[in-house]
């Protein structure tokens, strides 16, 4: 599980056997854990975080979203 970027209590990563599946980020913080895609960033699947805080992560997200895909991309071996 490749760890791209981490912020404050957020650490953002994906897996590394999951080539298949469009670009997206997983968060951790603590016993929360949720899924972005990237391509539109949207939430894919929450564990724990309240409404607050994915808005916290989203834009955390939005601001990095060109780095979290080139590292997808460049990890994968897809030109995007």
């Amino acid at each position: 599980m490749p760890t791209i970027f981490r912020k404050g209590p957020y650490r953002f990563y994906f897996h590394s056997h999951e080539p298949n599946e469009p670009p997206h980020v997983h968060i951790d913080r603590d016993a929360s854990s949720a899924k972005f895609w990237l391509e539109p960033v949207e939430l894919a699947r929450n564990i724990g975080f309240p409404p607050k805080e994915l808005r916290i992560v989203r834009d955390i997200i939005l601001e990095n979203k060109k780095n979290f895909l080139e590292v997808w991309y460049g990890y994968f071996g897809i030109i995007g």
